[in-house]
């Protein structure tokens, strides 16, 4: 390979195309004709030069002319592409092209791409919630108990990783009934817990509280019992 040609290809320098553009573009609506259009804009705006021509960029590509313009116009149409209009310091008029249209369609895309992942993984928090109670329980939910935790998730929102850290609490405490679940959830609700790790403080704090209230009522009881000095007897 010719040295020259090589060095050319270097100091050609390279584009930098976010990831995301491939991942939604069919999902926003665009063709992959479309699609490398607005690849060829985005180059020629990269170099520098921000309102090619239809023949500079219909040039680069098997499209006519004809083609080219007629898939920038519907580009425009559509709200992928826009063209703004100015004029510099010196008072001379010109035209570029923006893509920002494009990127917010791609943003608006991928964050509804990452609301349903995460309500796809709610769903199955869920759907595992209901598994580890009935296995907790060692039985079948009644419909009143499926009801209850459906009102914990959905009235009360009540995390599922918060729900099964108040039914760990109440399996500790020997006290495994829906009852006092719910009031586990009904004190850290009004204590603005929100987190497995608040409540876990919470839990840990009143365990502690209750360890030091046992520890004075005991002492408490040997104190009220009569010394006999039976050695004086």
């Amino acid at each position: 390979m010719n040295k020259n040609t090589f060095l050319s290809w270097i100091e050609e320098g390279v584009i930098s195309i976010p990831s995301f553009l491939f991942r939604y573009y069919k999902k926003i609506g665009l063709t992959d004709i479309e699609c490398m259009v607005i690849l060829h804009i985005y180059n020629f705006i990269e170099k520098g030069k921000e309102f090619p021509t239809i023949d500079e960029i219909a040039e680069r590509m098997v499209l006519s002319t004809e083609h080219c313009s007629q898939t920038i116009l519907t580009l425009i149409q559509r709200g992928y592409l826009e063209i703004l209009k100015g004029q510099t310091e010196e008072g001379i008029y010109f035209e570029k092209y923006s893509l920002k249209p494009l990127w917010l369609k791609l943003i608006n895309e991928h964050a509804l791409h990452e609301q349903e992942d995460l309500q796809f993984q709610t769903n199955l928090e869920e759907g595992s919630l209901f598994t580890l109670f009935e296995q907790e329980f060692a039985r079948a939910l009644s419909p009143i108990e499926c009801e209850t935790l459906s009102m914990w998730i959905d009235n009360d929102h009540h995390s599922p990783a918060l729900i099964k850290a108040a039914l760990k609490e109440a399996v500790l405490s020997g006290k495994l009934n829906f009852r006092y679940i719910d009031r586990i959830l009904f004190e850290w609700k009004k204590a603005g817990i929100k987190t497995v790790e608040q409540a876990q403080d919470q839990s840990r704090h009143f365990r502690n509280g209750q360890q030091k209230n046992r520890g004075q009522e005991k002492q408490k009881k040997t104190e009220a019992v009569p010394f006999y000095n039976w050695l004086e007897s």
